[in-house]
């Protein structure tokens, strides 16, 4: 039984979307919230496989919420279903921590196999295949990364990763000093090669440029349509 956190402040919507999920497709036990803050205080109460999230809400918005879970629940799968459609605010979800952005209207059936693709994907990156077994820690340049703590060190510092940062720079560790392809970097985290996730790959590269800064040894080079490379 998948166990869903639901946080929309439309009722009616709620109702479809819990029925439909319940009933219609099975295999979940979905409870409900009307705002962040709502999810919040249910999250404290029992555990989550997935948060199923509308964005914009009275009390604390969505992204408001997810920043909150990403510091306690770095790997909790977060997807956010949403009217808000331009690439900024695709790009804003995404920095903000969700897995996946659903633009409303869209089926039942459609959030289903959203929410499938997110917890394999959680599974894959908590549990790779055993010839593709992470190493406990790398090192680049003068920096520690511990991938399956999420954790990248530099002296004292210690930077917490989101589970695509991680999976991203996990990627580009293994293959230090060659340029990983950008459609298998999109394939691995995302699942897809769209649009959104490909401007969205651009956003996680910059944030983990700007983590490696300390260093000025280390460098991470995009080449434009292209792929990445991480040298040190």
């Amino acid at each position: 039984m998948i166990r869903v956190l639901l946080v929309e402040d439309d009722k009616n919507l709620c109702f479809i979307l819990k029925s439909s999920l319940e009933q219609m497709i099975g295999g979940y036990e979905v409870t409900a919230a009307l705002n962040g803050k709502e999810g919040l205080e249910l999250l404290e109460q029992r555990p989550f496989d997935v948060i199923v999230s509308d964005v914009e809400m009275p009390v604390m918005d969505g992204m408001t919420m997810v920043q909150h879970i990403r510091r306690r629940y770095p790997r909790l799968a977060v997807i956010f279903i949403t009217g808000l459609t331009t690439a900024r605010d695709v790009i804003n979800g995404y920095q903000s921590g969700a897995d996946f952005y659903i633009k409303k209207p869209f089926l039942p059936e459609e959030l289903n196999a959203h929410i499938q693709a997110v917890l394999r994907m959680k599974q894959n990156v908590s549990a790779p295949q055993e010839e593709e077994a992470p190493e406990e820690e790398y090192a680049i340049g003068g920096y520690r990364f511990l991938p399956a703590q999420h954790q990248l060190c530099y002296g004292t510092e210690r930077q917490a990763l989101t589970p695509k940062e991680a999976r991203i720079l996990e990627m580009l560790c293994r293959r230090k000093g060659q340029v990983v392809q950008r459609d298998d970097i999109l394939t691995a985290v995302w699942e897809t090669a769209d649009f959104y996730s490909s401007r969205s790959l651009d956003v996680f590269i910059t944030k983990l440029r700007k983590y490696l800064s300390l260093d000025p040894a280390v460098s991470l080079k995009s080449l434009k349509g292209v792929g990445v490379c991480l040298e040190d």
